[in-house]
C-alpha cells in the first residue's frame, strides 16, 4: 500500500497517557511523547513538512537508527548523563520515525509497537505480571516463543544488522544450546592456530574466507573464557587511539623510523 500524497496524512496516534517504573500514570511523559509523535507527523506531511524528512523510508532511515544506538552506548561508557539524555531523545526519534512511515503504509503505528513491547515484557515475566512463582529465564521463554514462530531454527532472531563480533557471538551461544559446543576452551584455542595455518596456506582470493574464520574462532575463544568480544575490542580500540593520540604528539612523528616509533609506543604502554 504506497503513500498517496495527494491526500491529507494518515491519523496520527497521540497517547494519553504514559507507565512510569512505580505503576503511576505520568501525564508529562504523555503529552513529550504525543509532541514528538505530532512534530513528526508534522515533518512528514507531504504538503507542509520538511523536504528531506517526508521523503525517508525505512531502508534510508536504518542507518541512522543504528548509528543513535552506538551513540547512546559511547555516551554510557563515558559517564556522560548530559549527552546520554540527548541520545536518548534522538533514538526514541527513530522510533517514532519508523512507526509513522509504517502506519503511512498502513503496516503498523506506534500504539502498536508500544503495546507489543509492553506485552512481551509482561508475557516474559510471569514471576512479576502472572501467576508463576518463579522466573522460567529469559532465554527459555524466548526458546518457547520461537517453537511458534515460521523459522524454528535455534539460530532464528539473530539480527543480520548485528555488528559481526556480536552477531557470531550469539549465533555460537544459540548453538551452544543445543550441544554443539566445545567442552573446554582449549578446543577454540586450537582452532585458533588451525585458522592462522590456513591463512598462511591459502590463496589469495580465499585469504578473507579464512580471516573470517579466523575472526570466528577468536570470538569462540572469547565466548568460552566468558568475555564479550565485541567490548573487548571496543576496549582494545580505545587503547589504541589513547596511545596513537599520545605518541603522535612527538616532534616529526611521521619522519620517526619505525623502530622510533615503536620505542614511543612501548613507552605509551607504561603509562596506561
Amino acid at each position: 500500500m504506497s503513500f498517496d500524497a495527494d491526500k491529507r496524512p494518515p491519523r496520527v496516534i497521540l497517547p494519553t497517557d504514559a507507565i512510569n517504573p512505580g505503576g503511576t500514570h505520568d501525564p508529562a511523559s504523555a503529552d513529550s511523547l504525543a509532541r514528538l509523535v505530532a512534530i513528526m507527523a508534522r515533518l512528514r506531511d507531504p504538503l507542509r513538512g520538511c523536504e528531506w524528512d517526508r521523503v525517508q523510508t525505512f531502508v534510508s532511515v536504518a542507518p541512522y537508527t543504528i548509528e543513535e544506538a552506538y551513540e547512546v552506548a559511547d555516551a554510557i561508557a563515558r559517564g556522560d548523563m548530559p549527552a546520554l539524555a540527548d541520545e536518548l531523545g534522538d533514538l526514541a526519534l527513530q522510533v517514532v520515525f519508523h512507526a509513522r512511515i509504517a502506519e503511512e503504509l498502513g503496516a503498523f503505528d506506534l500504539d502498536q509497537v508500544l503495546t507489543g513491547i509492553a506485552d512481551k515484557l509482561e508475557r516474559r515475566h510471569p514471576h512479576i505480571f502472572g501467576d508463576a512463582e518463579v522466573s522460567p529465564g529469559w532465554e527459555a521463554i524466548k526458546a518457547e516463543e520461537r517453537t511458534t514462530a515460521a523459522d524454528q531454527s535455534a539460530l532464528a532472531g539473530v539480527a543480520l544488522a548485528l555488528p559481526a563480533l556480536e552477531r557470531a557471538a550469539k549465533l555460537q551461544q544459540r548453538a551452544a544450546r543445543t550441544g554443539f559446543d566445545w567442552p573446554t576452551s582449549e578446543g577454540p584455542k586450537a582452532k585458533i592456530f588451525e585458522e592462522l595455518d590456513e591463512i598462511a596456506a591459502a590463496p589469495p582470493e580465499a585469504v578473507e574466507e579464512e580471516v573470517g574464520d579466523l575472526l570466528f574462532a577468536v570470538v569462540n575463544f572469547a565466548r568460552h573464557l566468558k568475555t564479550d568480544p565485541e567490548e573487548a575490542l571496543r576496549k582494545a580500540n580505545r587503547k589504541f587511539e589513547r596511545r596513537f593520540r599520545m605518541i603522535e604528539q612527538a616532534p616529526g612523528f611521521s619522519a620517526l623510523t619505525l623502530e622510533q616509533q615503536e620505542a614511543l609506543w612501548v613507552a605509551a604502554k607504561r603509562g596506561g
